[in-house]
């Protein structure tokens, strides 16, 4: 996705699982690496988890402990994995755009290529759709707070022209100030929507939490999911690492500042507001000077790392369309025309919770929680030139129950998903009704 950070420097040989490395000069170090992570990942998940947890009941407050450990852990292991695909193969010990299908071709041929490669990019797509409706929702609040009412389908239009421009951009080499601004971004407003909500809960009447049912349980797990789930980009922030087999340690540290930004924020919203809890949280909290920071933070969030999410997935297109690499009318029109596409389904489903809980529920959830420990277990079973690697028994257990728990709770999400749009978020969309209400 990112284009390489650094030249290929040197190749280091190790034992075992970590083998033979791709080192950068100029890399990722573990403190870079884990801001990037953070910055992927945090977002509008922070906005979303109170939500979930109305969805859950309070079983959610571990399920967002339990899933970000999982998550970090396989991360990890997508981590091992592109450390013996490097190790066993020179093809990949030099930069390598696709790390996570190259996994896949290893493991399982050019089908297992083509399903990580079509996976992320759907991903990816979501991810854009999901921050054009959230920095709409929240550039109509901020303005409506002010006097003015605009109808959310017009802001799409407003927003998307903005968004054209910025997606004319190749990805940049090295940028390190997004990922930090995103960072600072988020943490600023999980600090801000936790004093709002403390000050909210002195007014407010003692909250009512209804009744936990299946198909809000299984759609509040796929938000969970998709809050956690940095893993399309993983592997490509360890091709750019200056010694990537530290790279589980940037992932575990990085997951643990995210549950530190999500948990505190998820719990007290859902608390103190209860069955008057929205899909995004800034709908629930009182309007004034708080509620209008973080509206500010997390559109600028949206806006610096929208190209992060567009970029893939206009690059590999037009690869495959043979558009040239260099900036020209060819990148501009297809790339506006993306933006058109990502328009439109944004104006079909004006509801960013219900495409975030699809995206968590399917695409998402086999990227993080189903692929990675099944090309661990089949990378250690492979056999070639190198030595087989035997996999304890505890590590065999825990794939297979991720496995097995990520596939029920990716088809679980995925219908609860699929059913609340076909019911709700297809009813009006933009085009038929301009005054479509989030």
């Amino acid at each position: 996705m990112q284009e390489n950070i650094g030249q290929l420097s040197h190749i280091s040989s190790v034992k075992g699982e970590i083998g033979l490395l791709g080192h950068h000069t100029h890399g990722l170090t573990v403190v870079t690496t884990t801001v990037f992570a953070v910055g992927e990942m945090a977002g509008s998940g922070v906005l979303a988890l109170p939500g979930a947890l109305l969805g859950t009941g309070s079983i959610g407050i571990l399920l967002n402990v339990v899933c970000a450990l999982v998550s970090a852990y396989t991360g990890m292991l997508l981590g091992k994995c592109w450390l013996m695909v490097m190790n066993r193969y020179e093809e990949y010990q030099v930069h390598t755009r696709y790390p996570y299908p190259a996994i896949g071709q290893v493991t399982f041929g050019k089908p297992g290529r083509l399903l990580v490669s079509c996976a992320i990019n759907f991903t990816m797509f979501g991810a854009a759709v999901v921050f054009l409706l959230l920095a709409s929702e929240n550039l109509q609040s901020l303005v409506k707070n002010v006097g003015k009412e605009i109808s959310f389908c017009y802001w799409l239009l407003i927003v998307t022209a903005v968004l054209i421009p910025i997606s004319w951009l190749g990805t940049p080499k090295d940028f390190w100030p997004i990922a930090i601004g995103a960072t600072v971004a988020t943490s600023i407003a999980c600090c801000v929507v936790i004093a709002n909500v403390v000050i909210d809960s002195k007014t407010l009447p003692e909250a009512f939490h209804p009744n936990v049912e299946f198909k809000t349980f299984a759609f509040a797990l796929g938000t969970i999911c998709f809050a956690y789930g940095g893993h399309p980009a993983f592997p490509t922030f360890q091709a750019d690492m200056r010694n990537p087999e530290k790279f589980g340690l940037a992932i575990f540290i990085s997951y643990m500042i995210v549950l530190f930004m999500y948990l505190p924020v998820a719990i007290i919203g859902y608390y103190v507001y209860g069955s008057h809890t929205k899909d995004n949280i800034l709908q629930s909290m009182s309007t004034g000077p708080m509620q209008y920071t973080v509206e500010v933070l997390i559109t600028m969030h949206i806006f610096c790392s929208f190209i992060i999410v567009i970029n893939p997935v206009c690059q590999e297109l037009e690869e495959l369309l043979r558009i040239p690499t260099h900036f020209g009318p060819k990148r501009v029109i297809f790339r506006t025309l993306m933006m058109g596409v990502v328009l439109f389904v944004a104006e079909s489903v004006p509801h960013f919770g219900a495409i975030l809980s699809l995206i968590g529920g399917s695409t998402l959830t086999l990227l993080a929680y189903i692929l990675p420990p099944v090309f661990y277990l089949k990378l250690c079973s492979m056999e070639g030139a190198w030595e087989k690697i035997v996999v304890p028994l505890h590590t065999k257990v825990a794939c297979i129950e991720i496995l097995c728990v990520g596939l029920i709770v990716g088809v679980a999400a995925t219908y609860s998903a699929v059913t609340d749009l076909v019911s709700s978020s297809f009813s009006k969309p933009c085009y038929i009704s301009v005054d479509t209400v989030q």
